[in-house]
């Protein structure tokens, strides 16, 4: 039987073959191991920002689910914490408050830090949470850090309503230092995130940070003004003493909610300097370390 020339047809080519015949371009995803200096690459966090909104919507559920007192816990931990502090630094050591009811004064400055520390918490042991993403697919890693710091935000936002209750009820009103009240949410979460990324990146490869994080935590509470006002130290040392940079968050927000009268001053200079050396350094190291990620975790 004779072929003719309708009967031949030519293949159908699926359609990424038939775009390549057409020249047309694909895009495509080049994964390389870094060299040099490690880049921050920053822009791939505006390309993965769905990822980091779910990896964030994710930890929220899973802390409040099957829960007995649900949001409440966020409350109770600074609010007991205040309990203790005013019986045993206000009752019996008679510790100054810089003129306010200590009660509150502790109780703002357990805002910020119990923040700094269950983010803290949360970042140093994030890598080794998410091996099952990591080992499998690709994203930036930074993403995964990020989002347990930004996750303790709810239960700031839980604690703060308390604090609210409790000016009204010592009759403390904001000034209009308020407005600068986002400045220091933003210092205490560049801290918590700088420390968390090279706690994080560190128990990558040794385990045992899990062990350190809870005594550098309570280390770093007591050489925190949360039980005592800086005021008690002398220039120059009351500047010194703001590179640790909780004590620029801490001293910050009561003077930006209670209206202290010791202005944090250049402590606040101090300690966003070295918040942005932490955190620059951290994010270095992190992505330095990122490429051995998925084999050693």
């Amino acid at each position: 039987m004779a072929i003719t020339e309708t009967q031949i047809q030519p293949p159908k080519l699926p359609p990424a073959d038939a775009q390549l015949q057409a020249g047309a371009k694909i895009p495509v995803l080049r994964i390389e191991p870094l060299r040099g200096r490690a880049s921050l690459k920053l822009w791939e966090l505006w390309e993965y920002r769905e990822l980091l909104y779910f990896l964030l919507w994710r930890d929220i559920k899973v802390r409040y689910k099957q829960t007995v007192i649900g949001a409440a816990w966020a409350v109770l931990q600074p609010l007991m914490t205040m309990i203790v502090f005013t019986v045993i630094f206000s009752n019996f050591a008679k510790m100054p408050s810089d003129g306010l009811p200590y009660p509150i004064f502790a109780y703002t400055a357990l805002l910020p830090w119990n923040l700094f520390a269950n983010a803290l918490n949360r970042c140093s042991g994030s890598m080794v949470s998410e091996a099952h993403l990591i080992t499998k697919v690709y994203f930036p890693r930074l993403v995964v850090p990020i989002s347990a710091v930004l996750g303790g935000l709810v239960d700031f936002a839980i604690a703060l309503v308390i604090l609210l209750g409790l000016m009204l009820y010592y009759g403390i009103f904001p000034t209009w230092a308020i407005v600068t009240l986002p400045g220091f949410l933003l210092l205490a979460i560049m801290t918590a995130l700088g420390v968390g990324l090279w706690l994080s990146a560190l128990n990558v490869q040794y385990r045992d940070v899990r062990y350190v994080v809870p005594f550098i935590t309570q280390f770093w509470l007591f050489v925190t003004p949360i039980a005592y006002p800086s005021s008690l130290l002398h220039e120059p040392w009351r500047t010194l003493y703001g590179l640790n940079p909780m004590v620029g968050v801490v001293e910050g927000f009561r003077w930006a909610i209670l209206g202290t009268k010791t202005a944090p001053g250049p402590i606040i200079a101090v300690s966003s300097l070295a918040a942005l050396v932490v955190l620059g350094s951290g994010a270095l190291y992190f992505r330095r370390r990122e490429k051995t990620f998925a084999d050693v975790v």
